[in-house]
């Protein structure tokens, strides 16, 4: 990363391995744990763009009573479909992002089904993922990491946030390059943790209005704390 690509301050960004211990000492370990199967995190990931937690998996409560099965989700009319998920926001929209995922899986595979994830070597999943209609780095990554334990750094709002202030990507660097910044400098046993972390402290401490730095526990190493002072 060049020096004009970060962050205006006399002090260059922190290692990752420091921000990553500061970050466990103040919210505690993150053992990784794959959880969910793969389609219903990737569905669940479409479901949560632009919306809570809680809108988010009141929709897929909502989804998974009303369609016994992903390959009857994929063939329901749109509006069914869109009504299902209405909870999330957007629902018009991610409804149609949905069918046609279901869809194309479903006809890739014989069934929508994503199981076959399961065997694949990262790249070659990754890769499908994103082939996918509407399925981008984030979602893909959120899939590889959470589902099938693959150290692929998902970066969402505080991930991308916090390490544009911290100095690890530059401040015109997009949250679909940063997947490939921050990918070449987390090592892969700290991929999770990382990720759950930098939200954590990005949720409580870092937010994107009146961030908090007098109860930053990154201040004395942080080049945007360090700035304004």
């Amino acid at each position: 990363m060049s020096p004009a690509q970060r962050p205006r301050s006399d002090r260059a960004p922190p290692g990752v391995a420091a921000v990553h211990r500061r970050l466990e000492e103040a919210y505690g370990p993150r053992p990784w744990r794959a959880r969910g199967r793969p389609l219903d995190v990737l569905v669940g990931t479409i479901l949560s763009q632009h919306t809570s937690d809680g809108n988010r998996d009141a929709a897929m409560r909502r989804l998974t009573d009303r369609f016994t099965t992903w390959d009857e989700a994929a063939e329901a009319p749109l509006g069914r479909l869109a009504d299902a998920i209405r909870p999330a926001g957007l629902h018009r929209r991610k409804a149609r992002t949905i069918r046609t995922v279901l869809r194309q899986i479903r006809d890739d595979r014989g069934r929508a089904d994503l199981r076959c994830l399961r065997r694949w070597p990262t790249p070659k999943a990754r890769r499908y993922l994103l082939a996918l209609p509407g399925v981008g780095p984030k979602t893909a990554a959120c899939v590889l990491l959470f589902c099938l334990k693959r150290p692929v750094l998902p970066v969402d709002t505080h991930v991308h946030r916090v390490s544009r202030r911290l100095g690890f990507i530059g401040p015109r660097t997009t949250a679909e390059q940063a997947h490939e910044v921050l990918a070449g400098m987390v090592p892969d046993e700290k991929v999770y943790a990382f990720h759950v972390l930098l939200i954590a402290h990005g949720r409580r401490v870092c937010r994107a209005r009146r961030p908090d730095h007098n109860a930053c526990c990154l201040r004395d190493l942080c080049p945007s704390a360090n700035a304004r002072r």
